[in-house]
């Protein structure tokens, strides 16, 4: 474990070695490129002069920015304090830290991608543009999609640079500095729920023309989060959405650079992959703490509500980035996602969370605690027993049957748009929804799952029916799908999902599932 461990952090000090000298090296590049011109007046080199300041000016300050995420994470205070002196952002550039790092970046990562991998590429389409970055979606010469991050050369910052310094390739180095800025914290902020770095193009160095030191950043490929579209997905999938994001304020509260808060905290920072939240753009993160002599300079402010965080002893706001994640988290997710249709038996655990993230009266540890709670809940079936197990009783299983005709009724939402389709945990809590609607006369359950383990359910109605629960989802171990003739219910042993239109015969498709149909009985 101890080796593990070692390795994993020599890795990083890779990675990081790479990108500050990157930085360097444009450092080094501006100023030769401003530097090389003998021919100008008296005025146009005095111009030039000015230019070269400024932008000299405005490196620096990205650099400063840069290099408290570069530190490396140390207990030791003397040997903290002796690379600190190294990197300090008033100092000249040197490369005393990372003359220490002698291993190639290459073999330090095999699998990581670069300047080869991009060869032929194919762009699809653009996921979306920013005043700063282009983001673009790709495959590979080998057919695999990535997402590439660019330098927006139409954006407003690059627009900026240009009427600024009026040099485009200079201008290009100086945008990129926030691709650059986000590699650093992909490195130091890995975690499921951060979309993951799987490597650079840093161009060519020392080029000539606009292409020269183009930067590209390639990460695995998601799907921009559509939150209209999650507002008519299942209760399930929305609180695993809201629970991967808990997840994530949990792991930045508490981050290799300290607290993170996220500034611009939108849900288009953010995509799902394989329906797992993850964060996508972190050139807004900061791990800078407020600093403050009373309570009164730690107010948090929101369009429709302030709160004041305490000062603490040591001269900053004592919370205040968990407590914006957290206040942010609400206002953008919990609100609109997790309160709407949750199972009844939830409703009063979703309310209190809801109640105190919106008055941020707990802290991240508590919210998490909170969540996972209505996760154990929710798998295990727990919340259900309450229902009468003679509630599936006045049901008769036929199994490995199906339905004939149509007796499918719609329902919102629901996984499937041509039927009802709902995740249950077992036979005896489709029952129960089945029993509460009139219409619904069977269900079927089948062998498909959704992510927290349960089944899926299909109820069947006499007449078609806008119907919020219709197919089953098993969370636990039924593989076989049974047919159930009467009221409908399906979450006892697992959570399972039925996709099969109504006129489908009386067998499910080989290799898919048996079906298990439940009707009522005699």
């Amino acid at each position: 474990m101890g080796n593990s461990l070692r390795a994993a952090a020599l890795l990083a000090v890779v990675v990081l070695s790479v990108l500050v000298s990157l930085l360097i090296t444009s450092v080094q590049q501006f100023g030769a490129t401003l530097s090389t011109n003998g021919t100008l007046s008296d005025g146009e080199q005095q111009e030039l002069a000015s230019l070269r300041r400024a932008l000299i000016y405005q490196l620096n300050q990205r650099r400063r920015e840069m290099i408290p995420l570069l530190l490396p994470d140390d207990d030791g205070d003397d040997d903290k304090g002796g690379r600190s002196s190294q990197l300090d952002p008033d100092s000249g550039l040197d490369y005393n830290l990372w003359n220490e790092v002698t291993l190639d970046f290459g073999k330090a990562h095999p699998d990581r991608m670069g300047c080869d991998s991009l060869v032929d590429m194919q762009a699809v389409e653009v996921l979306g543009s920013g005043y700063t970055k282009l983001v673009v979606r790709a495959n590979l010469a080998g057919g695999q999609p990535v997402a590439l991050k660019l330098v927006n050369e139409q954006g407003i910052d690059m627009s900026k640079c240009l009427e600024d310094f009026k040099d485009p390739r200079a201008c290009r180095e100086l945008v990129s500095y926030k691709l650059q800025k986000e590699m650093i914290l992909m490195e130091r902020l890995r975690h499921p729920n951060v979309i993951k770095l799987k490597g650079h193009c840093a161009g060519v160095q020392g080029g000539g023309g606009v292409e020269g030191g183009r930067a590209a950043v390639i990460l695995e490929q998601g799907n921009p989060l559509q939150m209209i579209q999650l507002l008519q997905s299942p209760w399930e999938d929305r609180f695993r959405v809201c629970l991967d994001l808990v997840r994530l304020l949990h792991f930045l509260s508490r981050s290799p650079l300290g607290s993170v808060a996220l500034l611009d905290f939108q849900p288009r920072q953010f995509v799902t992959v394989s329906g797992q939240l993850k964060l996508t753009d972190l050139d807004d993160a900061s791990a800078e703490e407020t600093a403050c002599q009373t309570d009164a300079d730690c107010t948090l402010q929101f369009p429709h509500r302030n709160f004041t965080l305490s000062c603490s002893a040591r001269g900053v706001c004592e919370g205040l980035n968990e407590k914006r994640n957290i206040y942010n988290a609400y206002r953008f997710f919990f609100t609109y996602l997790l309160p709407h249709q949750a199972p009844p038996s939830l409703t009063h655990l979703v309310d209190h969370i809801m109640n105190t993230t919106g008055e941020l009266r707990e802290d991240i540890n508590q919210t998490l605690e909170a969540f996972e709670h209505i996760l154990l809940l929710y798998k295990s079936g727990l919340y259900l027993d309450n229902l009468p197990p003679s509630i599936i009783r006045d049901y008769t299983v036929m199994r490995g049957m199906g339905t004939t005709g149509n007796v499918e009724y719609r329902c919102w939402p629901s996984y499937s748009l041509q039927g009802c389709v709902l995740s249950v945990h077992s036979a005896r809590e489709a029952a129960y929804i089945c029993n509460s609607h009139s219409q619904c006369s069977s269900f079927t359950l089948t062998g498909q799952k959704t992510w927290t383990g349960g089944c899926a359910k299909s109820p069947k109605a006499q007449q078609k029916l806008a119907h919020e629960h219709e197919v089953g989802e098993t969370r636990e171990g039924q593989n076989n799908a049974d047919t159930y003739n009467g009221p409908t219910t399906l979450r006892d042993t697992c959570r399972a999902i039925y996709t099969e239109g109504s006129n489908q015969g009386n067998r499910p498709p080989p290799g898919l599932f048996q079906e298990q149909l439940w009707s009522p009985g005699g």
